[in-house]
């Protein structure tokens, strides 16, 4: 049974890293860290890895509600601390008074002087307070280029985790009934769109499915993916219930409150 099966085909690249991260564990007898990781990315390294009995894996943030975390791989003798995960928290100083910052002007900051996403996980926004959290390898480079966010000058104050404001992920849940598992069934379902509405977002690259731009219509979804709709909001299929009698699929998910 090939280990392939179990994922979409856009996936299979990825799952081929995580093979060769186990390898090189085994052969070099030493910890491997990965860059930052979405969820999704972490659910296929903890299927692949979670239960093996030759290596270990520990998956860190910052904190118990960080959503992107690095990976760190290691054989048996080793024993995983935070501080092995080799990150730097920084909490925005910025004119809170004259100027608002958003989720989205950090991360086009940050793409800006060109730094690519693996490097820095969750960006925390709480009222005016906006935190992020890096790489330790990138982060004299951020400190040195990171010097404004949009229009806004910021200086960057290095803090300790637990100073990290936590931003919870609560969802609404709701029920429903879909005639397949497609990407533009599901979107026009948790959206409440028409599927005529659904697929020029889907092929317009405005949806995202576990955070990576999919333009294919007749994608399938599965049990645990996460949709985000530029526009619209993001959302969670958390399960899939089975079938009625009349051959749909019942499903339950959340949107994002």
């Amino acid at each position: 049974m090939s280990i392939y099966q179990h994922y979409r085909p856009e996936e299979h690249e990825f799952v081929d890293r995580v093979l060769n991260w186990k390898s090189e564990v085994l052969e070099r007898y030493s910890p491997r860290l990965t860059d930052f990781l979405d969820p999704r990315e972490q659910e296929i390294v903890k299927n692949i890895i979670g239960n093996d009995t030759e290596v270990r894996l520990s998956l860190w943030g910052g904190s118990s509600f960080s959503e992107r975390k690095r990976a760190l791989i290691y054989p048996d003798y080793f024993t995983a601390q935070n501080e092995d995960f080799q990150l730097v928290c920084y909490d925005i100083q910025y004119p809170a008074k004259f100027s608002t910052i958003e989720h989205r002007d950090v991360l086009g900051a940050l793409m800006n002087i060109g730094v690519k996403r693996g490097k820095y996980g969750d960006i925390l926004i709480s009222g005016d307070r906006v935190q992020f959290i890096c790489a330790t390898e990138i982060a004299g480079f951020i400190d040195l280029n990171l010097t404004k966010i949009g229009k806004t000058g910021i200086k960057l104050h290095t803090i300790q985790e637990d100073e990290l404001v936590e931003v919870k992920t609560e969802y609404h849940e709701k029920t429903g009934t879909v005639s397949s598992l497609r990407l533009d069934v599901i979107v026009a379902e948790v959206y409440n769109l028409s599927r005529a509405k659904a697929s020029p977002l889907i092929q317009g690259g405005r949806v995202k499915l576990n955070h990576k731009i999919v333009d294919h219509v007749s994608t399938e979804l599965m049990e645990g993916d996460e949709l985000s709709v530029r526009g619209f909001g993001r959302s969670k299929l958390i399960a899939i219930e089975g079938t009625t009698k009349k051959e749909k699929w019942r499903i339950r998910y959340g949107l994002l409150k």
